[in-house]
């Protein structure tokens, strides 16, 4: 399900581009992983045992995880280059639940190191990219390297804010939440039309493709970060998005998971 265009006012907000340059895109990782280890850097062992944002998980687990992602995509690169493809996580979804559960408990310098060098080890193959390399084929989700910059993108700053310490949402900058409403469009269920009508940006339409599928439209009008938050299956801020359908007030629409990046089996 992808996003689609409507007629709206015109608007005189400029429209970041939702697919950042090569060269903006590694500025962007760099600038997200630096913020993230700046996040950390006073962690206690008590500070990585306590809840995250995320159900069930730690700080530690958070950490763990985006280890494994950057791990994961330096991996992607490396067998790129060679005009090969490799499972994102070592061992697959089970090998990446394994290397959570594991990380998360182990000491805060620990996962500091561990973070750091995985995130070198990213940034690095990232900088070293040429031109043509970004189109590279990879099997995160069956796309090429620019798409694997992006997720990683994502994670850095989205999990940051998971942490529940230094960051939140509306942090976020408007190019990040353009991408997530295209990213996250795949979230939108069949039968619904998304029209987002975020403060300061312009209105964007997700959903609502498949012509043979009775289709509501539900307006969503709130700050560009809030309902980019909501979109990603974050808390916004109290009160601060409001949804109407045929110009009735009505409850935000339930989404679909989260696009994962592990194939089916």
């Amino acid at each position: 399900m992808t996003g689609s265009t409507d007629s709206f006012p015109a608007s005189s907000a400029p429209k970041p581009s939702p697919r950042p340059s090569a060269a903006q895109l590694v500025a962007n990782l760099e600038a997200a992983a630096a913020a993230l280890q700046e996040s950390i850097a006073a962690y206690s062992d008590d500070d990585v045992r306590a809840p995250s944002q995320l159900p069930d998980w730690t700080r530690g687990h958070v950490l763990a995880h985006v280890t494994g992602v950057a791990e994961g995509m330096t991996r992607q690169l490396e067998y790129a280059a060679r005009g090969e493809k490799v499972d994102l996580y070592d061992g697959g979804a089970e090998g990446r639940n394994r290397a959570i559960e594991e990380g998360a408990v182990r000491s805060a310098d620990r996962l500091r190191s561990d973070l750091g060098n995985s995130l070198n080890a990213a940034l690095t193959a990232f900088r070293g990219l040429g031109e043509d390399d970004w189109d590279a084929p990879i099997s995160y989700r069956n796309g090429v390297v620019r798409d694997g910059g992006l997720a990683m993108w994502r994670e850095l700053v989205i999990h940051r804010t998971d942490l529940g310490s230094d960051a939140q949402a509306d942090s976020w900058s408007p190019q990040f939440c353009e991408n997530l409403f295209g990213f996250l469009a795949a979230r939108v269920p069949s039968g619904v039309r998304l029209r987002l009508q975020p403060l300061g940006l312009p209105p964007r339409v997700l959903g609502g493709s498949a012509p043979e599928v009775p289709t509501t439209t539900v307006s969503v009008n709130g700050m560009a970060t809030d309902i980019a938050a909501w979109l990603a299956g974050r808390t916004p801020n109290l009160g601060s998005l409001r949804a109407e359908a045929a110009a009735d007030g009505v409850s935000l629409p339930s989404l679909l998971p989260w696009p994962s990046g592990i194939p089916a089996k």
